[in-house]
């Protein structure tokens, strides 16, 4: 616990100071803040105290995500001050989390998952298109590879330029300026800000699938702080918590990450969980996409105990199935390997290797 936060109140009770670390950016705060809430509704006790702080990601804006090559770019700050014990926990958007966690850290929360899909924002000149009705040879800005990939391939019409900057400066870059038709965004952070007015259109699976954890938040606790871990885990959100873990399996198992193009989408129906994985070669035109299923029917007497070594993809979710986690973490590996018998491992190299020479 920071400094052994502990604050005593009035009535000479002990009252605890949990210091929450996050993103300084408007959208950052929004998320930050709606687990704060959730926590001060269960915990009516607590004092919570946030603490906002800049990210390598967020201190370089001229260059390509997938070009940096860092990748825990938006994270590193915020880890090293958990390591501190300057924050207990962090909030972070779990597609920014890496598969593997640095020793010591784990993912004690997967939140409910917004809508994880990506949305098209247009330029106000063009109110009313889509991106099948827009002009031949429009510019879509995306810095994401894996967006880039499947766009261009549906549609062809269409160019695609890197644009980077939160939020906030991703649509007045293109408000204010010719140099965009539309840009793609997550659904999820347009909803937190408030901005649902904005979206043109969302893209379906079979036009864009998504990224690996896009849509949920992730709260990083140390591993070791057993109170803490206890504490974030009601707020894990069970069928999040396994979608989550078989699409980061699948990337985990594929080695992938901001530098290729690697989407997915997951559903869980009926007691099963699907799981439909795709790679593909940086202009889109080379991809390999497939779907498995799992049971995930839960057993009451298999769930954990608190219990640091069981790690899933960085996430401990405690108060859930074993026997579930294991299939939803076992589906990611089945599929990625699936895609490697068919030959993913040469798309995704090619897809690194051009992407490092651009």
């Amino acid at each position: 616990m920071s400094e052994e936060a502990r604050s005593p109140d009035g009535n000479g009770k002990v009252k605890r100071v949990i210091r929450i670390g996050t993103r300084k950016s408007q959208l950052a705060r929004i998320q930050t803040d709606s687990v704060a809430d959730k926590l001060k509704e269960l915990y009516p006790d607590i004092t919570l105290e946030i603490v906002g702080m800049s990210t390598t990601g967020d201190k370089i804006l001229d260059t390509a995500l997938s070009k940096i090559g860092e990748k825990s770019l938006f994270t590193k700050e915020l880890e090293n001050a958990l390591e501190r014990n300057e924050v207990d926990l962090v909030v972070h958007s779990l597609k920014d989390l890496p598969t593997t966690l640095p020793s010591g850290f784990t993912i004690g929360a997967v939140l409910k998952r917004e809508n994880p899909h990506d949305a098209v924002v247009l330029h106000p000149k063009h109110a009313g298109k889509t991106l099948d009705t827009l002009p031949e040879n429009s510019v879509i800005g995306t810095s994401s590879l894996r967006r880039a990939a499947q766009l261009k391939k549906r549609f062809p019409h269409l160019e695609f330029k890197d644009i980077r900057g939160n939020l906030n400066t991703r649509l007045k870059k293109l408000d204010e300026k010719e140099d965009f038709a539309a840009i793609i965004l997550a659904a999820a952070g347009l909803k937190r800000m408030g901005w649902d007015n904005r979206i043109s259109q969302i893209l379906e699976p079979e036009d864009c699938m998504y990224a690996v954890g896009q849509g949920a938040l992730a709260v990083e606790v140390r591993a070791r702080d057993e109170d803490i871990l206890e504490m974030v885990s009601v707020l894990h959100h069970p069928d999040t918590v396994l979608r989550c873990i078989a699409e980061r399996a699948f990337l985990k198992r594929l080695e992938g990450g901001c530098s290729v193009p690697v989407a997915v989408h997951t559903e869980v129906k009926d007691a099963q969980l699907y799981l439909t994985g795709a790679v593909y070669s940086l202009d889109g035109s080379d991809s390999l996409k497939e779907t498995m299923q799992t049971s995930i029917a839960t057993d009451e007497k298999s769930v954990e105990e608190v219990d640091e070594r069981v790690q899933r993809v960085g996430v401990t979710a405690i108060k859930i199935s074993s026997g579930a986690l294991d299939g939803a973490e076992r589906l990611g590996v089945d599929l990625a390997n699936l895609l490697l018998s068919k030959g993913a491992k040469e798309i995704l190299t090619v897809a690194r290797q051009l992407n490092d020479a651009r």
